[in-house]
């Protein structure tokens, strides 16, 4: 199923970064997009400059996000809201993990009831999960943004069984270090949280990300990109560390 083949998308998480990215590259095959997010200046701006439907709510807003659903029949759902914390599961924080499991997998499981049976009573349409590397390989310190990305990843495979014999393709991208400003939100928008993860790195922009959704969508229509790792050429996962005993980064 090609763009020509659906008319309407929903993309979350779509005032900056990767989300901005997609909605910009969707209204450009000509779709009624509808950015949500909960930061109304730059969602505004985003309309401003792209003609989408901008929507101002937080994605653990079940209600909000129902009403939504119930109004538009959306062709491509894209869940690309997320956030994180990162901490060790030794040094959690309830709200900690309530704030990501809310917005990384909960907001995640309503959309998709809210708008995949639409699609399946249709016979089209396409779920675009925006996870991460994180929901296949492990690095120090963020326990619980690895838990709920496993668990999209996993979602991601099982709406492809949920839907079986219906044109409702299914496709997760998992990208790895990207040059968005999510380093920012996470750790602090200083020089050094920049010289850490974007100054000198040879990285994916956000439209890189955005193109390669545009790549799975436009594919055709017997044809389901299921899995997509998108990562720096220069980045790699794994490696073999051996903590000594009572190292206290253990």
């Amino acid at each position: 199923m090609p763009f020509s083949d659906y008319t309407k998308a929903l993309v979350t998480g779509a005032s900056g970064g990767i989300g901005a990215a997609i909605v910009e590259r969707f209204r450009r095959e000509g779709l009624e997009v509808h950015a949500v997010a909960r930061s109304r200046e730059p969602l505004e701006a985003l309309a401003a400059r792209t003609n989408c439907v901008p929507h101002v709510i937080d994605v653990t807003d079940t209600a909000a996000l129902a009403e939504l659903a119930a109004k538009v029949p959306f062709d491509i759902l894209v869940n690309n809201a997320g956030v994180d914390t990162p901490r060790k599961l030794l040094d959690a924080r309830e709200a900690d993990i309530d704030l990501l499991v809310d917005v990384n997998l909960r907001a995640v499981l309503h959309l998709c009831r809210l708008i995949v049976p639409g699609m399946a009573a249709r016979d089209r349409g396409h779920v675009i999960n925006v996870s991460s590397i994180a929901g296949n390989y492990n690095f120090g310190g963020n326990s619980t943004y690895h838990a709920t990305k496993a668990a999209v990843a996993m979602l991601s495979n099982q709406l492809r069984l949920d839907t079986f014999g219906r044109r409702v393709r299914v496709t997760e991208i998992c990208p790895g270090r990207v040059a968005t400003d999510i380093f920012a939100h996470v750790h602090g928008d200083t020089p050094e949280v920049r010289a850490r993860f974007i100054d000198g790195f040879e990285l994916p922009e956000a439209a890189d990300i955005a193109e390669a959704v545009a790549f799975a969508v436009a594919a055709p229509r017997a044809m389901n990109i299921g899995h997509m790792e998108i990562t720096p050429t220069l980045q790699v996962m794994g490696g073999l560390q051996t903590a000594r005993p009572g190292d206290p980064r253990t």
